[in-house]
């Protein structure tokens, strides 16, 4: 199994898995957070925020061809969720910096679907949207990543005093390691937007964020005593995980220094009538 079909099936399951957390409480799961009481048709919303991850994850299970239209339909969702309930926050308080960290929360999810609409799309050779699966596609997915994780190196310097408190009591010196990963963010940011070293940066952050979600958010989970805030903070780091190994998968065998360069495969050859992805 290579790093494209482990990071969709991933993703997929992850999907599956948010899809399913509100039938054991809460109306929303947590990457959906906030939603406020007065939008309408709020259990309508709820409903779709059941349905269509749970169906996309099933569906970017599937085949190739048949994986395709559940990609492409977690893609439009995540981005109109993110239109409709993050941007408004960033436009309401621009100078507040968890604003755009919660965004970007949504952001790597969304170039993550994107992505794999991508994948799928191309080595199919089935009909597609073409301003949507293009190499440009690839590039502003890539660049959406990039700009959530610029966001997440902010948020650990301007937040130190949450950051710092998080870092595993076995570790020395957690100003250091707040600093130290706000950096990694940063750099793999900036790699992402100006596709220098954007293979190598991609990877550093999907690490990264594996080792956060492990190493802070796991032992709350083990311990079977978390709060409504940790557990929402553990889902989403599950999920921004999901959707980062699945941007830093997207680079191929592209080099890991100089310019990233996407090579579209080839169309799979058509095959006898009777003869799709995240």
């Amino acid at each position: 199994m290579n790093l494209r079909t482990a990071s969709r099936i991933f993703f997929a399951v992850t999907m599956i898995a948010i899809a399913v957390m509100p039938v054991f409480g809460g109306t929303f799961a947590p990457i959906w957070q906030p939603v406020p009481a007065t939008v309408p048709l709020r259990h309508l919303l709820a409903f779709l925020c059941l349905v269509v991850p749970l169906a996309a994850g099933l569906g970017l299970l599937m085949k190739r061809r048949g994986a395709e239209p559940p990609a492409l339909l977690l893609f439009l969702y995540l981005a109109a969720w993110a239109i409709a309930f993050k941007a408004p926050v960033i436009v309401r308080h621009p100078l507040v910096e968890v604003a755009y960290q919660s965004c970007g929360e949504n952001a790597v999810q969304i170039a993550g679907a994107w992505i794999l609409y991508i994948w799928l799309a191309n080595e199919t050779g089935a009909a597609r949207i073409g301003f949507l699966t293009g190499d440009r596609a690839l590039r502003l997915a890539r660049l959406l990543c990039g700009l959530a994780y610029i966001a997440f190196g902010f948020s650990h310097f301007a937040y130190l005093n949450l950051t710092a408190p998080l870092v595993p009591k076995w570790l020395p010196g957690p100003v250091f390691w707040a600093y130290l990963t706000g950096t990694v963010y940063l750099v793999s940011g900036v790699t992402l937007v100006t596709s220098f070293a954007a293979r190598l940066g991609a990877l550093l952050a999907a690490v990264q964020i594996t080792l956060i979600t492990l190493l802070v958010w796991g032992p709350y989970v083990l311990a079977g005593h978390i709060s409504a805030d940790n557990w929402q903070e553990t889902v989403v780091s599950w999920a921004i995980t999901a959707g980062a190994w699945v941007v830093a998968a997207s680079f191929g065998a592209s080099p890991w220094f100089g310019l990233a360069i996407y090579s579209r495969p080839k169309t799979a050859p058509p095959t006898a009538p009777s003869r799709r992805h995240r």
